[in-house]
């Protein structure tokens, strides 16, 4: 925020704009900038506030004699009065004539008037657009380097690759797991996991010595590379089934046996 409205500043769009030297688009990037930053508000205040100073002090004052002569005159009474003929005219054609030019003129205006408004406000949305399509282009850039990170992940030549497929009781299960002993992490691609009755879950286990650790529950419907906790000295990954709270070795579909990173 504060580089936009750096690069604002150092634009001079506002001195341009104080001065009426703006396009119809630069002032409405300038009044966009007035109505949403408090910065670039006051600074423009101020400009205005030093022109205003500049203005008068520019200014000539008539001389004082002026006012003298026409009070004088005022008080003149040898200057003839000239009465008003109060007898009604007719009212010439050329001033009928002005008449409806300056009623056609006042139409004229206030249709311009109103198309003016109408296009600002258009231009409004569309700048508007412009900086959510920024904001897009921005959390896309960032949905891109995450990706590009797994993917550099994926191919470091210390991860290693375990694919799990389901027994008899999921033949269509297949996940592909990749654990990396040097960085530490581990993540696994769901490709294909079979729709489950209502109440049951997919969840994966890390096999150590003495007991199974519980490494999350896996969502059918999340077919994207996830991040799970790695486990150290882990033996192996098993993928269960799991309606309650049951041993996860009874009700495994699908396991593997990790290599010994020790050695």
């Amino acid at each position: 925020m504060e580089k936009k409205l750096h690069t604002f500043f150092q634009s001079g769009l506002l001195d341009k704009y104080v001065l009426a030297e703006t396009s119809a688009s630069e002032s409405l990037k300038v009044e966009y900038f007035i109505k949403n930053f408090p910065e670039v508000e006051s600074e423009y205040l101020r400009l205005q506030d030093h022109l205003n100073i500049l203005a008068k002090a520019d200014a000539i004052e008539a001389p004082a004699f002026i006012l003298d002569n026409i009070k004088e005159a005022l008080n003149d009474e040898s200057v003839p009065v000239i009465s008003m003929d109060r007898r009604q005219r007719k009212t010439p054609w050329y001033s009928i004539a002005a008449s409806i030019i300056a009623l056609v003129f006042a139409g004229a205006s206030f249709m311009m008037y109103q198309q003016n408004k109408e296009l600002r406000t258009e231009n409004q949305v569309v700048v508007d657009e412009v900086f959510d399509l920024r904001g897009d282009i921005e959390e896309n850039n960032k949905k891109l380097d995450d990706i590009m990170r797994q993917f550099l992940k994926l191919n470091n030549p210390e991860t290693e690759k375990y694919v799990l497929r389901g027994n008899e009781r999921a033949k269509d299960l297949k996940t592909v797991a990749y654990i990396n002993a040097e960085e530490k992490t581990s993540m696994i691609d769901v490709v294909s996991l079979p729709q489950l009755p209502e109440n049951h879950t997919y969840q994966i286990w890390a096999e150590l010595q003495d007991r199974m650790v519980n490494l999350g529950i896996l969502d059918p419907s999340q077919r994207e590379l996830q991040s799970i906790p790695y486990m150290e000295d882990a033996l192996g990954l098993s993928i269960t089934i799991e309606p309650n709270d049951e041993n996860p070795e009874d009700n495994a579909v699908a396991e593997i046996i990790l290599k010994n990173r020790n050695n």
